[in-house]
């Protein structure tokens, strides 16, 4: 299984307006049919990755592209000139995603086509900031790759540093007799808020089977990589009293298989018997956040994608 990465770009060195990415069957002609689809139109690829995996028999593509500067039709000859950026590249979107029908019929292609539009989060907390402060830091700075829509949490303890970061803050208790109307109004929050992605930053909840359903592919959580050897409160103290030499955390897909669902980010650090459990902790905290923020900006730059148990990342 090998990673082709014909055609791409180095970072920021050019910005794509839209992303096409597709899983279908392997077989000859995909990447001259994705190409040449793309070239009629008067577009140009800025960025380009496959993945052949030869033991599904499937094939993995992420093309990014852009208006070609010589070719400014239309698409179907459409007059778009009235529109805005935003409802233009939408506009565009949906007359790719009609075009594109016939070939992904002819390959048995599930695919979507994305415009630039940024994706909006909806970040759900407790009572631990690390990875929620990481997420804020990154989206001021403009290298989240996204926008935090809303925060919601189950206590009161982080409404200073949203509120503080301009975030709309949303109190939402949960108790075993309360979770069903927690849950019903987390989707609503979802709906209210126009929210792509919902990023469970050490949120400690466990969400329902049917939560997790409905959000397919559309839940980021984080936990500790000591999962299951670790399991229960304080696992870093756990950790130290065995004496570990590795502290890592695991980014992932919610599903209704507790910490099991599919990987998209891992990050390690090496320990030694120098650090006790609050340095344990910190560096932990640190592996948290950063293989989460990984995570996300990966899944809203659309490089991640679903394979049965496992991921493709384009990184």
């Amino acid at each position: 299984m090998v990673e082709a990465t014909a055609a791409r770009s180095a970072p920021g060195s050019r910005t794509a307006e839209f992303v096409l990415t597709l899983a279908c069957p392997e077989r000859p002609g995909i990447v001259r049919a994705v190409t040449t689809f793309l070239a009629d139109r008067g577009f140009d690829i800025v960025e380009h990755q496959q993945f052949d995996d030869h033991i599904s028999g499937k094939l993995y593509l992420r093309t990014a592209f852009k208006r070609s500067g010589t070719n400014e039709r239309d698409l179907a000859h459409q007059d778009f000139t009235d529109s805005d950026p935003q409802t233009l590249s939408q506009q565009t979107g949906a007359l790719l995603t009609a075009e594109f029908a016939p070939t992904a019929t002819e390959f048995g292609m599930d695919f979507a086509f994305h415009d630039g539009s940024p994706q909006r989060l909806l970040v759900m907390v407790s009572k631990f900031g690390h990875c929620l402060n990481d997420l804020i830091y990154r989206w001021r700075a403009g290298s989240l790759g996204a926008e935090i829509a809303v925060v919601v949490s189950n206590h009161e303890d982080l409404r200073p540093m949203a509120e503080n970061a301009g975030l709309p803050f949303i109190h939402v208790p949960v108790t075993p007799a309360t979770k069903p109307e927690a849950e019903a109004r987390l989707l609503e929050l979802v709906a209210e808020y126009d929210a792509d992605l919902v990023v469970l930053a050490r949120y400690m909840q466990v969400l329902s089977n049917d939560l997790c359903t409905n959000l397919r592919g559309r839940a980021i959580n984080i936990h500790h990589s000591f999962l299951p050897g670790f399991k229960g409160a304080k696992p870093y103290h756990q950790a130290y009293d065995r004496g570990v030499k590795l502290i890592g955390a695991t980014a992932h897909y919610v599903t209704p298989d507790l910490d099991e669902g599919p990987i998209i980010e891992q990050e390690v650090f090496r320990v030694d018997h120098s650090l006790d459990p609050d340095a344990l902790v910190t560096v932990g905290r640190d592996a948290e956040s950063q293989a989460l923020s990984r995570a996300v900006r990966w899944h809203c730059q659309h490089r991640v994608l679903l394979n049965n148990t496992r991921t493709v990342v384009f990184r």
